[in-house]
């Protein structure tokens, strides 16, 4: 079978067989289908598409191309479930929400993403934090799920092999935003990883892959579709990004954050919705709870009782860090030379912001990747970042800059303020949560 031929057929828009995706399934596991060739076939399904059977195929193909593990054998006394972000700017939600479900009695074997696009990765994020092995050996992610009730590391070498290096040719060709290739990335590492349920957070915005409500409305529904032919009971809640999640973006930023929300200290009220919001869905989703104002109250309690923080305290040390993060993490955490406001040009109130411009500023300081295996600057971002419908003025900024100079500094002030919009009117509210999404209510 010569590759040439599934590309030419997908650029002239046919439907690939079954033999043909796990010839291209196969070429990516073992490396014999060269960069140049994926790139070119995911660049004709990224303007073509695929059917749902071909999307299906390609995601059980990927789930396959490794490890695939089962819990059966733990005798673990709750469900196995996890939650995936299609990716936003300051999403650090997988950091409370793995500690919140476990405190609730769930187990969570998270197994996340390096930075996509514009968008931050979580495996980069907890990276952060010093001593911690984001890529361990399956029998110490098996011992920390059980033991502790959750545990978050990045994608092995094990785990839906084909799709990590898939994953990382798209991050670099332009071709994240395809429907079904984002469907079939997914739902690999997540059938791979053995769940019970899974609960989606589809990011709608202009900081999102999917820019309006209909696309990730289409997308959803081929998640919950696709995971539904594998069995694997899947919830998708639609979020708004059009602006950064939180009060930053970055890397160490974000952590520090996701830490004082754990200890019930500050927890910015877009980022709570979607945190609580997210974590509800993942009781209902495995039937822990059947009402959701009684999840919603549960998963509240897990972090009002300090319960979620000892969570991640526990996954933090049996991971290999420090033993007492939660209450030391600012000596931890990596910290940038230069930190400084940046104000706004005019006064007024901030009516609109370009979270993926946002997004792409990180990437400028060195926060995020230009190429394939680029070496972050953990310590840059942003924090005490302004949100739509609040007042800017000398004495209000529009983010804290952390740069590794001044020169950098002043290129994402530059940046900051090209990506925000300020006006004299007031701004009405919108929703943070748009839709909740389940095989039997699809949009």
């Amino acid at each position: 079978m010569l590759f040439t031929d599934i590309i030419s057929r997908k650029r002239d828009s046919g439907e690939l067989s079954a033999d043909e995706i796990d010839f291209f399934v196969a070429g990516l596991s073992d490396s014999s289908i060269p960069a140049e060739q994926v790139s070119a076939l995911a660049m004709a399904i990224c303007l073509n598409g695929m059917s749902f059977e071909e999307a299906a195929r390609l995601t059980l193909g990927m789930a396959n191309s490794g490890t695939v593990l089962d819990w059966s054998g733990e005798n673990l006394d709750g469900p196995v479930v996890d939650k995936h972000s299609t990716g936003g700017v300051g999403d650090k939600v997988s950091f409370l929400l793995a500690p919140i479900a476990a405190a609730c009695g769930c187990f969570v074997p998270m197994i996340s993403g390096r930075g996509l696009g514009h968008t931050g990765g979580t495996t980069d994020k907890i990276e952060c934090i010093p001593g911690y092995q984001s890529m361990p050996d399956f029998d110490l992610f098996r011992k920390v799920v059980k033991s502790v009730g959750c545990a978050i590391i990045g994608q092995t070498n094990e785990l839906a092999p084909a799709d990590k290096r898939f994953y990382a040719i798209r991050d670099v060709t332009s071709t994240v935003e395809s429907v079904p290739l984002i469907t079939a990335s997914i739902l690999s590492k997540k059938i791979a990883a053995g769940l019970d349920g899974l609960v989606m957070d589809v990011k709608v915005g202009s900081g999102a892959f999917m820019p309006t409500t209909e696309r990730a409305t289409k997308l959803a529904n081929s998640i919950i579709g696709t995971a539904a032919t594998a069995g694997l009971n899947t919830h998708a809640l639609l979020t708004d990004m059009n602006e950064v999640l939180g009060d930053t973006a970055g890397n160490a930023v974000e952590i520090a954050e996701s830490v004082r929300y754990l200890r019930n200290e500050h927890r910015e009220s877009r980022l709570d919705q979607v945190t609580m919001g997210l974590c509800a869905e993942m009781l209902l989703v495995t039937a822990m709870e059947t009402n959701r104002n009684d999840a919603l109250a549960r998963v509240d309690t897990a972090v009002t009782s300090g319960h979620a923080a000892e969570k991640f305290d526990q996954m933090v040390a049996a991971m290999g860090g420090p033993a007492d993060f939660v209450d030391t993490y600012e000596s931890h955490l990596p910290v940038a030379p230069v930190i400084r406001p940046v104000f706004a040009e005019g006064t007024g109130v901030l009516a609109k912001v370009d979270a993926h411009a946002i997004g792409n500023a990180i990437i400028e300081l060195g926060g995020g990747r230009h190429t394939l295996g680029e070496e972050l600057d953990l310590a840059v971002g942003f924090t005490d970042i302004a949100h739509v419908g609040e007042t800017i003025d000398a004495e209000a900024p529009l983010a804290t800059i952390h740069a590794a100079s001044d020169e950098q500094a002043e290129e994402a002030a530059m940046l900051i303020r090209a990506a925000c919009d300020i006006t004299e009117a007031s701004v009405p509210a919108r929703d943070v949560i748009y839709e909740i999404l389940t095989a039997d209510q699809k949009g």
